[in-house]
């Protein structure tokens, strides 16, 4: 089964800029992502090549990671802030093949306190702490 979320994702040093009066805040790069796969198999927040390079971002460090294929070495790009449903953190992204869609791996759930609510037919992000 399929499970997509709706995610923003803005260039985290965009947002520093604007504070330090170097941009503008309409010249902030960001990107919403209506259909992005929750995967729980994957680790991080991975973005395909377009993306990163509409967000901006700059490559910083390699990383290897296990996919389906085998091993791959994968590029680190700069952080950017995400938010799902209402929740927002940030952290350094990796980068897919273009015609890959948007990962939210475990480590963003984590970050936002969600996780996968799986009942019968129907399936959703929830908190992890009852309101």
């Amino acid at each position: 089964m399929r499970h997509t979320v709706e995610i923003k994702l803005v260039n985290q040093d965009d947002l520093t800029r604007v504070k330090d009066g170097t941009i503008k805040p309409e010249k902030v790069r960001q990107i919403i992502v209506k259909d992005a796969l929750v995967d729980s198999g994957a680790s991080r927040l991975s973005l395909p090549e377009p993306i990163i390079k509409q967000l901006g971002l700059d490559a910083v460090d390699k990383t290897r990671s296990q996919t389906a294929n085998g091993i791959v070495e994968r590029t680190v790009y700069s952080p950017v802030e995400f938010t799902v449903l209402g929740r927002t953190d940030s952290m350094r992204v990796t980068d897919l093949p273009d015609d890959c869609p948007v990962l939210v791996g475990h480590m963003v759930m984590e970050h936002l306190d969600l996780h996968l609510d799986m009942k019968e037919t129907r399936t959703d992000l929830q908190s992890r702490t009852r309101r």
